[in-house]
């Protein structure tokens, strides 16, 4: 019975794996063809564009950063993403030449980029 047991929560494991790594990936993605170019790969403001735009990219390891994304999840990232009344990632990124093509965003894109960012963070702990 034992051993059934085991058996089965390994295959609910192995099930459930694909998921959650497919929606890592999904964040991954967005956040490498989005963000990384003023971020940089470490989510420390030190993409090739982080001194170009003003205020300067910030650097989202920061304490202060990590307890706004654990405390709104998917809310911080929506809102510097879809700024309604500003045009600083857009207007950066034309000034220096860099085109990256609308995006039709999702709420699941919102929180797969904010769970990738979490991990990222964590790792740099």
């Amino acid at each position: 019975m034992k051993i059934l047991f085991i058996a089965a929560l390994g295959t609910l494991s192995l099930i459930q794996a694909p998921s959650a790594l497919a929606e890592n990936l999904n964040g991954k993605t967005l956040y490498v063809q989005r963000c990384a170019v003023c971020h940089g790969a470490e989510i420390k403001g030190t993409g090739p564009l982080a001194n170009k735009s003003n205020p300067p990219t910030p650097d989202l390891t920061t304490a202060a950063f990590k307890k706004r994304l654990k405390d709104y999840p998917g809310v911080i990232v929506s809102s510097v993403i879809l700024r309604p009344n500003g045009d600083l990632i857009p207007k950066t990124l034309k000034e220096n030449g860099v085109k990256i093509a609308p995006y039709a965003w999702r709420v699941k894109d919102f929180r797969d980029l904010n769970q990738y960012m979490s991990d990222v963070i964590l790792k740099n702990r």
